[in-house]
């Protein structure tokens, strides 16, 4: 973003002026109060004060602390869904969308920003595990059902409802994120992670009388 500061008749450099801070900026601030705080104790008022901005220049962009936050996990599991689509193995459509699951779920297990709101918050996920699914979690099950639609169009990937083979993918692999804590009280998480591969490539390889 072209900086906006400027400097006065004494040489001094001004800072940005408010309306001038992009989105950017302020899910930046955001992101620092949410590590530091959580997300119950992070307050739009603290927010302004990272970003430099007034809290009513803030408001107008976000009405809330959940609005914040709803863009900010928005944007970060976008990255990690390009991660994770950038770090997929060559091979048929099954191969990949194994490759690129496994890592965008150990990439999510060791993100601060999740792993901060699991340690703090843990509570506010619960609506998306029992009562309906979240903005990210359909960007995932669109991620899984366009290699799921490769993998029936190569011959790689079970023939089925994508629809239906992606949601199960989706409860399957988000156990492996939301858990992974516990999960791997007395046992290596680098084992956890092989048999993730092997329940997710032996769940979508076709039968020998699909052949």
């Amino acid at each position: 973003m072209t900086s906006q500061c400027h400097s006065d008749s004494h040489g001094t450099r001004a800072r940005p002026a408010p309306n001038r801070v992009g989105d950017a900026e302020l899910l930046r601030a955001a992101r620092e109060c949410v590590l530091a705080h959580g997300v119950r104790r992070t307050t739009l008022t603290e927010i302004a004060r990272r970003a430099g901005v007034s809290r009513m220049t803030l408001y107008r962009r976000f009405p809330d602390v959940d609005s914040v936050v709803t863009a900010l996990m928005t944007v970060e599991f976008g990255e990690v869904l390009h991660l994770a689509r950038a770090a997929e193995r060559t091979g048929n459509a099954r191969q990949r969308l194994v490759s690129a699951t496994v890592h965008g779920v150990q990439l999510l297990q060791t993100a601060p920003l999740l792993q901060r709101v699991l340690e703090a918050d843990a509570e506010l996920l619960l609506p998306y595990l029992v009562e309906r699914l979240g903005s990210t979690q359909l960007a995932a099950e669109g991620f899984l059902r366009e290699y799921l639609v490769a993998g029936h169009a190569d011959g790689s990937v079970r023939p089925g409802n994508p629809a239906v083979q992606a949601r199960s993918l989706l409860l399957l692999v988000q156990s492996f994120v939301v858990t992974a804590g516990p999960a791997t009280t007395g046992i290596d998480a680098d084992d956890l992670t092989a048999e993730l591969t092997k329940l997710l490539d032996g769940a979508l390889r076709p039968e020998p009388t699909d052949a």
